[in-house]
């Protein structure tokens, strides 16, 4: 199983695909996210969105601001601000 991954802010899109989990900033702490994952909306805090691609390393992307949404293994983070990192 994987998730779809939707990274974008009013910049435009910073990171589109599939990945085995996903780690994201939230006001009051961190949430790893994994396929099957209940739906959710949450707010989005400063910090890291840590991805693992299906098909290559760890990567890291600075957000803040924003807020994720999770339903049916679709993941989209629509952040305030965006920083392309490299790896996590």
């Amino acid at each position: 199983m994987a998730l779809h991954v939707e990274v974008v802010s009013p910049a435009g899109e910073a990171w589109t695909g599939e990945a085995t989990q996903v780690s994201v900033p939230l006001i009051n702490g961190e949430m790893g996210i994994l396929p099957g994952r209940q739906p959710l909306v949450a707010v989005l805090g400063a910090g890291p969105v840590r991805l693992s691609p299906i098909d290559g390393e760890m990567c890291s992307i600075e957000v803040s601001g924003g807020f994720c949404s999770v339903d049916h293994d679709v993941i989209t983070i629509a952040a305030d601000h965006v920083k392309q990192g490299t790896e996590a």
